[in-house]
C-alpha cells in the first residue's frame, strides 16, 4: 500500500531551463506583494512577458502603470511571490523573487505586443508605463500526471482499498 500522492521533492537544482519549461505557456501569474506597511498580503493577476528558454537568465518581466498601488508596495518591500497554475496539465509553480520597478523604454520595446498596446497606447515610451523586473531567487513546483492517468490511479486505489499513488514530480529550483 502506498502512502504518497506525489513524489517527495527532489534536491534543489539550479536548472532555470526547468523553470522555463514549467511556466512558458502559463501567461498569467498571480503576483503577491506586501502592503506598504508590511501588514497584509495583496495578490493580483499579471501577464508574464516573453520567456525565451535560450536567453532566460532568471529575470521575469511584467508591465504596469507606474503610478499603480502595487508599485508603492514593491518599492517598500522588494520581495514578491508569483504563482502559476496550469490545471489542465496538473502543473503548479510558486516563484519567489526580488523586485525592482523601472522605466525602461528599450526593454519595453523588446517586450512589446498587442496586449501592451491596449493598455499603453503611447507605446513603449508611454509616460504611464512601468516595468517590474523580478529576479527569481527560488521556485517550487508540482508537476502531476495527466487527468487520464490520475483517474486510472484513483480507480485502481479505490478498487484495491489503497491510498491513491499518482506519481508526478515535486521539486525545488534555487538560483
Amino acid at each position: 500500500m502506498s502512502n504518497s500522492t506525489l513524489s517527495p521533492p527532489t534536491a534543489p537544482t539550479h536548472d532555470l531551463a526547468k523553470l522555463v519549461e514549467l511556466v512558458k505557456d502559463v501567461r498569467v501569474a498571480m503576483m503577491t506583494t506586501h502592503s506598504p506597511d508590511g501588514g497584509k498580503l495583496h495578490s493580483r493577476p499579471m501577464y508574464t512577458h516573453k520567456i525565451d528558454a535560450t536567453k532566460f537568465d532568471g529575470t521575469l518581466w511584467f508591465m504596469t502603470d507606474i503610478d499603480s498601488p502595487k508599485v508603492e508596495e514593491l518599492v517598500q518591500h522588494h520581495d514578491v511571490l508569483l504563482t502559476y497554475a496550469a490545471p489542465e496539465k496538473n502543473r503548479y509553480v510558486v516563484v519567489s523573487g526580488e523586485v525592482s520597478v523601472e522605466k525602461n523604454p528599450e526593454v519595453a520595446r523588446e517586450l512589446w505586443n498587442v496586449h501592451a498596446k491596449g493598455w499603453w497606447p503611447g507605446g513603449p515610451d508611454d509616460p504611464k508605463l512601468g516595468l517590474i523586473r523580478v529576479h527569481v531567487t527560488s521556485a517550487e513546483y508540482w508537476d502531476g500526471p495527466s487527468k487520464v492517468s490520475y483517474l486510472f490511479s484513483l480507480l485502481k486505489a479505490v478498487v484495491k482499498g489503497n491510498r491513491v499513488d499518482v506519481g508526478g514530480e515535486h521539486g525545488k529550483i534555487e538560483t
